[in-house]
């Protein structure tokens, strides 16, 4: 069966940085464009990076560019995401998901196929 499996979450100060991964399994990886979302505490799931299916194209919410970086390693069916210069409002557990042919530009739930079940990050003042 298909399996998300994120890591690299924790406790960091603000201005500090966490590097998150996430590896995939059962299904073919390079079919699938790649997001991460997250959801803090009393608020809806929200969109944060996504990458195309060869890595070639990024594309992240306006609160993350410039600090937050996606990238993919097709070989070892990992997707990343470098997280710097963190806020206390970046708080929140993050989760990537997978988008069958996806185009790597989208910000719709919906449209993810497949799920991990999230790491939490927390960032203190």
């Amino acid at each position: 069966q298909v399996q998300l499996v994120e890591s690299g979450g924790g406790l960091v100060q603000a201005g500090g940085s966490l590097r998150l991964s996430c590896v995939a399994s059962g299904l073919t990886f390079s079919n699938y464009a790649m997001g991460w979302f997250r959801q803090a505490p009393g608020k809806e799931r929200e969109f944060v990076a996504a990458i195309s299916r060869s890595g070639g194209g990024t594309f992240y919410a306006d609160s993350v560019k410039g600090r937050f970086t996606i990238s993919r390693d097709n070989v070892k069916k990992t997707v990343y995401l470098q997280m710097n210069s963190l806020k206390p409002e970046d708080t929140a557990v993050y989760s990537c998901a997978a988008d069958l042919f996806g185009s790597g530009k989208s910000t719709v739930r919906s449209t993810y196929t497949y799920w991990g079940q999230g790491t939490q990050v927390t960032v203190s003042s």
